[in-house]
């Protein structure tokens, strides 16, 4: 019997994008807090943003590749900003405040409509509700959640800088089904992407994977070849999640019956 609904965060609860216009003004942000730390910074805007993005870049090809994730006191000086001459310590004491920075600034981020409503009907008919968020940032994800209203309904929150586990290595979602007191048999799991939500949970044994496609779909999904995990339901909206629950359950009292 499902009992256990776990989501992904950006992508799947919330729309989520980015720009030329959330570069530049992340690129901004950067250098004035790096200047108030007395840190020198030369050059154009430009020539800055470069180098930092090639830094991220770097890090997402190595934390692809492997799976894992580092804390932002690794990710920024050792990634993000290892093209410039910063003092390392200054760096580190001020990476979570970096960190929690670039997930509002560099994403669009806005509350899918009927997030609330779905997450209502699913607590009203009894299913335990967690997060489980691939993210650089220790607690941006919580602020943003209590932004949205929406922290309660969840009984926990699994964040990849936590675990050190990305989706989708199969780590971090045992992480989570142990948090939630859940077996992978009885747990859904809803999120955005092939490469990481769908395959992820498949591979971790849950029992439905249910796919809502976003704009980071096509980026994350690029590389994916044919896979032998596929979602079991793909959706539009979160209407047609609590209408699927519901016929798993009619289905699943039927058989019992």
């Amino acid at each position: 019997m499902l009992d256990t609904v776990l989501f992904d965060m950006g992508g799947t609860l919330e729309d989520i994008s980015y720009d030329e216009a959330t570069a530049r003004k992340v690129t901004l942000r950067l250098m004035e807090m790096l200047r108030a730390k007395g840190l020198l910074l030369t050059g154009t805007p430009e020539a800055f943003w470069e180098k930092v993005d090639r830094g991220v870049k770097r890090y997402k090809a190595w934390s692809q590749s492997v799976d894992l994730e580092l804390k932002p006191e690794d990710i920024w000086p050792d990634f993000y900003l290892r093209e410039f001459d910063f003092d390392r310590e200054t760096i580190v004491d001020m990476s979570e405040e970096l960190a929690s920075m670039w997930e509002v600034t560099y994403f669009n981020r806005k509350l899918r409509p009927g997030v609330v409503e779905m997450l209502d009907a699913l607590k009203a008919r009894g299913y335990k509700l967690g997060i489980i968020s691939n993210t650089a940032a220790l607690y941006s994800v919580f602020h943003v959640l209590e932004e949205y209203g929406i922290r309660q309904y969840f009984e926990d929150v699994t964040l990849s800088s936590v675990t050190g586990y990305r989706k989708p290595h199969e780590g971090i979602f045992r992480i989570s089904l142990y948090e939630m007191r859940s077996l992978p048999e009885n747990s859904v799991y809803v999120g955005d992407t092939m490469s990481r939500d769908v395959i992820g949970s498949k591979r971790a044994g849950f029992a439905v994977a249910v796919q809502i496609k976003s704009f980071m779909t096509g980026p994350s999904d690029t590389k994916v070849q044919q896979s032998a995990y596929q979602p079991d339901y793909v959706i539009t909206d979160f209407t047609q999640l609590v209408q699927i629950l519901d016929e798993i359950r009619e289905s699943e009292s039927n058989s019992a019956g």
